[in-house]
């Protein structure tokens, strides 16, 4: 490896990959997560706010795994759709199962004032957008470490929705081309933009307009928590709309906007091969000026 490989502000040159490559050797027990953690502590990666930084130092390591140039110990999954762990064991045995609520037509005057949570890790509430997610949505429940996790509920205390916001893709043809950057601009002002991965609205509540009033409440408290999580302001939300399940039509009634489509391959995809469905590309731009802020000369 002659390049410097530069991820999220980070430069790996031949020194840090040879001391990744000595872990690997020294520890084949350690797990791709204690393996990021140990990596983002001795190199003491952190955010402005102090966090360690291991979500972005795994992220590293799969590009380098991508690129051929390491080889990380085997994911450690089993078979069969598995129910997450953020619902402990005595909510693992209360699944609800799908039907088993009567959906029910209720106009949003019924309903608001929304009260809204962000579900922490090992509280109720967390326990309860991870079992709403992987019952309910198609996608099922993601790798939380790192995102912002809302549960919404009615005015009476009951869930009504759930949203994830985490970062941003690293590389998106057509959003990167409407934001106009470069692409060390792009590496150094990536954590000003949030994704929001995950957005369900449990199937037994049916209100009008209920999916856009959730999106514009959600941003709104998303500028102050991702702020208060990262230490970076937040200019710009994107989200990606599979369109043959959804018209996106929430997303344009809250004002995002489609710039265009996503290619069908995975972010590791080095072949160039299509392997998932084609999503629509929304993006919210939360200040006026964000392609100005974006595309500022990198920081050195």
């Amino acid at each position: 490896m002659t390049e410097i490989l530069r991820v999220r502000g980070q430069e790996i040159g031949r020194k840090q990959l040879e001391q990744i490559r000595g872990w690997l050797v020294l520890h084949p027990q350690w797990s791709r997560r204690r393996l990021s953690e140990e990596l983002a502590s001795d190199w003491n990666w952190r955010s402005p706010t102090g966090q360690l930084k291991d979500i972005a130092a795994r992220d590293l390591l799969n590009r380098l795994e991508a690129r051929g140039l390491i080889r990380l110990p085997a994911r450690q999954r089993r078979g069969g759709r598995q129910i997450p762990r953020a619902l402990g064991r005595e909510a693992q045995g209360a699944l609800p199962l799908v039907g088993s609520v009567s959906a029910r037509q209720r106009p949003l005057s019924e309903l608001v004032p929304l009260s809204w949570h962000q579900a922490q890790a090992g509280q109720s509430q967390r326990a309860a957008v991870a079992r709403h997610l992987s019952e309910h949505h198609y996608l099922g429940y993601p790798d939380g470490l790192g995102q912002i996790h809302y549960l919404v509920q009615d005015r009476h205390g009951q869930d009504l929705a759930c949203l994830l916001f985490g970062a941003a893709s690293w590389k998106v043809a057509a959003r990167d081309e409407f934001i106009g950057w470069s692409g060390p601009q792009r590496q150094d002002r990536l954590s000003h933009l949030a994704n929001n991965c995950r957005f369900l609205i449990l199937p037994w509540i049916q209100t009008p307009h209920l999916a856009s009033h959730l999106l514009a409440q959600a941003v709104r408290r998303l500028r102050v928590d991702w702020l208060a999580r990262h230490g970076r302001p937040l200019w710009l939300v994107e989200t990606f709309v599979e369109s043959e399940r959804f018209s996106g039509t929430c997303y344009r009634a809250a004002n995002w906007i489609k710039v265009g489509q996503t290619q069908g391959r995975t972010r590791n995809d080095r072949q160039h091969v299509r392997q998932v469905p084609r999503k629509a590309v929304y993006l919210l731009p939360l200040v006026g000026d964000f392609r100005e802020r974006l595309c500022a000369p990198a920081t050195p």
